[in-house]
């Protein structure tokens, strides 16, 4: 079985270079199922239903998210009925929307988690570890396959958690930083893990912010709108390939492509 993850999608050009590359890289690698983040792909903040349905029509299977997932008012009027978006898992009991789906590409069982960190994050998330293992436990009968978006900002809390899941999850990616990492590998129980996915969005851009405005806020320390940059754009991703029998890893590959 061999999934695409695909990092955080900004703004009006990471949809377009999601349009671009999700049904080459199906047809020549592959691939059976793509997930990727899309919290950030209305306008930079934030999703729209119109942008949903824009994202699933190119052949996106599964969008997680962090903390921009309720940025977009109208989310609210549709996060409980669509099961494919889904909001950190753990956020408060009550809070609208799904933080894990279970779907069955090729007939095998798999289950997508979002899920937040801790760490400098802006709202105060309930603890990540403690929400995986009571979720794995209640899947333990139904799912091998479990491939885990922790949107986290530090590159330690996201290497913590991968070695904990290890050998009980097939995948543990990074996105929310925007910044690829080159540290993808297998851990020694058969777990992918990728620190940051890296953005999908404006390659000249300061994180898919036009430039100038985070160079105005950083110099002035003033508030400063922050603007979706335009023009060419980047595509970050990971390829993995999982034994559906095992749950685990058993090839990974990183794509970062810029035009």
């Amino acid at each position: 079985m061999r999934v695409l993850l695909i990092g955080d999608i900004v703004g009006k050009t990471g949809r377009r270079m999601v349009g671009q590359h999700i049904r080459r890289f199906r047809q020549e690698h592959s691939i059976d199922f793509v997930v990727a983040n899309g919290e950030n792909a209305a306008g930079g903040n934030g999703l729209t239903h119109d942008v949903l349905d824009e994202l699933l029509s190119c052949g996106i299977d599964v969008i997680t998210s962090g903390n921009h997932i309720f940025d977009k008012k109208e989310i609210f009027q549709f996060i409980d009925d669509v099961p494919q978006v889904l909001r950190p898992i753990n956020l408060p009991p009550g809070t609208p929307g799904r933080g894990y789906i279970v779907a069955s590409p090729v007939g095998v069982p798999v289950a997508v988690v979002s899920v937040a960190g801790r760490a400098f994050m802006p709202f105060q998330y309930d603890d990540p570890f403690r929400a995986l293992d009571e979720l794995l436990a209640s899947l333990k009968d139904q799912v091998q396959v479990v491939l885990v978006d922790f949107h986290a900002e530090t590159t330690s809390e996201k290497a913590a958690l991968a070695w904990y899941l290890d050998g009980r999850v097939a995948v543990v990616v990074g996105t929310h930083t925007h910044v690829q990492t080159a540290d993808e590998r297998i851990l020694p129980g058969g777990t992918a893990f990728l620190t940051d996915l890296g953005m999908t969005g404006p390659a000249d851009s300061v994180i898919g912010v036009k430039t100038e405005l985070v160079i105005q806020k950083l110099r002035t320390q003033l508030p400063v709108r922050f603007d979706t940059a335009q023009g060419r754009g980047q595509f970050g991703a990971l390829m993995v390939d999982i034994d559906p029998d095992k749950g685990t890893a058993t090839r990974i590959e990183r794509f970062f492509i810029r035009e």
